[in-house]
């Protein structure tokens, strides 16, 4: 199995499950439990939930990928969500593939997928960069994190 092109990221190395099927990398993702094709984006996404799982507690069982919610009539996918112990949406996580750079139009998309979900923590990651902001809806703000939160600390 090949997989010297998966880049390095900014992230802690893991031992991702890879496999091949049809001559197609696939990756276990461990949230949806299946194995699923590995995308630029798809590589980072697993490496970040890697990472908050193991290096900043999050659990596993509050967290699911591809969530499908619907805004202005049309079916959106965020790419994770973070639940509290209630179920109630508390983060939303967009990746991007390591070599797409992030932009407005980024914080742009995760905004209008927050207009439905109302999270306290917006986190974007292209892998390499990576970026958190915490949502004060009474002052109508938010602050840009110098650093992804422990679990224990939101």
């Amino acid at each position: 199995m090949k997989t010297t092109n998966l880049p390095i990221l900014n992230l802690p190395l893991y031992q991702a499950r890879i496999k091949t099927v049809n001559g197609k990398l696939k990756v276990l993702d461990i949230l949806r439990r299946r194995f699923v094709a590995l995308t630029p984006e798809e590589w980072v996404r697993q490496n970040f939930v890697n990472f908050l799982i193991n290096y900043k507690g999050y659990s596993q069982t509050l967290m699911n990928n591809e969530v499908m919610l619907t805004f202005n009539g049309m079916v959106r996918r965020c790419d994770s969500v973070l639940y509290t112990n209630t179920l109630n949406p508390r983060m939303i996580i967009k990746y991007k593939a390591p070599n797409i750079e992030i932009t407005q139009k980024v914080f742009d998309q995760i905004c209008r997928y927050n207009m439905v979900l109302h999270v306290d923590y917006l986190v974007i990651s292209n892998g390499m960069n990576h970026y958190c902001c915490k949502i004060d809806y009474e002052n109508r703000t938010y602050t840009f994190l110098e650093d992804i939160p422990l679990y224990k600390d939101l």
